[in-house]
């Protein structure tokens, strides 16, 4: 992972309690269950050795990639009083009548089912910049699908 990871603050406090479980916890109950599988013998057909040596790869790759988060974090608070949509602003937008809330959020945080949408998605790069009133046009699976700005926090 490479360059700037957007973030808010309690997104960064998240991760770094992540960081820290997986290197004291996670790391210490891998190592012990890889202890206990070496003792059951060949380890050329123990199961139990191989899955706890891929769960501790898995471990460690996350603890990398988590490291290289937090180096390349940027802090994006919630924002209001806007008058165009950015990162970090909540807003209200307006498809085939449903009125949807939205806040647009860095890639890591993104849960389109919450609303928070990716800065990098195709549908908060189309909001980026945006004023009430303006409209965000994508092409979906379904055709062309029109989102009208009604409301920034």
């Amino acid at each position: 992972m490479s360059g700037p990871q957007y973030l808010s603050q309690d997104a960064l406090e998240s991760i770094k309690e992540e960081l820290r479980t997986r290197k004291t916890v996670n790391r210490k109950e891998l190592s012990e269950q890889i202890g206990s599988a070496k003792e059951l013998g060949d380890l050329s057909e123990n199961f139990e050795y191989h899955d706890a040596k891929d769960r501790q790869g898995q471990n460690e790759s996350r603890i990398i990639e988590i490291e290289d988060m937090i180096r390349n974090a940027v802090i994006v608070d919630s924002k209001s009083g806007e008058s165009s949509i950015s990162l970090g602003v909540r807003f209200g937008a307006e498809i085939n009548g449903n009125k949807k809330d939205f806040e647009i959020v860095g890639a890591s945080e993104s849960d389109p089912m919450a609303g928070k949408i990716s800065n990098e998605s195709p549908l908060g790069n189309a909001f980026l910049g945006l004023s009430v009133g303006e409209s965000a046009k994508l092409q979906t699976p379904a055709g062309e699908a029109e989102y009208k700005v009604i409301s920034i926090e």
